[in-house]
């Protein structure tokens, strides 16, 4: 519903299609399929934005997304037929699999569905085998130590999207910096356009008061103006950062390189989204 609000928003205010699933994180197809909606049930181009009202997105979503009573769509009914052959497949046992056993890449698998007249979405296709087929099955998650409450917190830079920038009208780049207190798991969010260290250094003052002081140690995923040489073992940070650091009395311990599972800011995103950014007016750094 927020991403068809955002859809509508914008196209009322005489974006294109393109601009507008930029704006609301869809592709431009989504977007296209949300208007149509939207014009079907009774919205005009000349409307304001108050035409955008609960009852039309409601109508939108019902053409767009329409009940389905199990959870799945036509195109995981046509798989579930086919579910034993898959998992044959996909797991190197049974007959019509690579040579000496070996399982099928799905690219493959969603070849040989389709001269057998499945025609399926691979997407689709993916999450079937995945869910129900043992494709890939993740490895058991061994939960680490989160230490003591008030040492460790973990800071990220997440892209937002774009916001119209009230002063020059021209679109910007939002980017939000995550921190994460690691044994809490709470969250403060900084806004900002730049990813400077500057920027970075006006989020830490702002966390610091909002947490009610500073971490002991701080744990940066690799971002350029604090790690200028990610490296397993010694990694080099900015003479800037190492100054601030000094100043507000932490130690910096760089995340592991590209190991982004280290880290649990996405979470953060869905609830913070760009509509969000929309209803809060951003022009320039938000805490909250």
């Amino acid at each position: 519903m927020v991403e068809i609000r955002e859809v509508l928003r914008a196209w009322l205010a005489g974006a294109g299609l393109r601009t507008v699933g930029e704006r609301a994180g869809v592709d431009r197809k989504t977007a296209r399929r949300y208007v149509q909606a939207a014009e079907a049930a009774g919205l005009v181009r000349d409307a304001g934005p108050g035409a955008v009202t609960d009852e039309l997105v409601g109508a939108v979503v019902a053409a767009v997304r329409p009940s389905r009573p199990n959870g799945h769509g036509p195109a995981w009914e046509a798989l579930a037929g086919h579910e034993e052959q898959i998992r044959a497949w996909v797991t190197g046992t049974g007959t019509g699999t690579g040579k000496a056993g070996r399982a099928l890449n799905l690219v493959k698998v969603h070849e040989l569905l389709a001269r057998q007249g499945c025609q399926v979405p691979y997407r689709t296709l993916h999450r079937f085998a995945t869910e129900r087929c043992g494709y890939r099955v993740k490895a058991t998650t061994v939960r680490v130590a989160d230490g003591e409450p008030g040492v460790e917190c973990q800071i990220d830079f997440a892209y937002m999207g774009t916001i119209t920038d009230a002063e020059t009208g021209r679109d910007r780049k939002v980017h939000a910096l995550i921190f994460t207190a690691v044994y809490s798991r709470h969250m403060f969010v900084w806004l900002t356009y730049t990813q400077t260290l500057a920027a970075v250094i006006a989020g830490c003052e702002m966390a610091w008061a909002f947490f009610g002081g500073v971490f002991k140690v701080l744990i940066p995923d690799n971002m350029k103006p604090v790690v200028t040489a990610a490296e397993p073992v010694n990694p080099r940070f900015s003479a800037g950062w190492l100054d601030y650091a000094a100043h507000a009395g932490f130690a910096t311990d760089a995340a592991r390189v590209r190991t982004p599972t280290d880290y649990p800011e996405n979470s953060v995103i869905p609830s913070f989204t760009r509509s969000a950014l929309s209803l809060a007016g951003f022009v320039g750094p938000y805490s909250g």
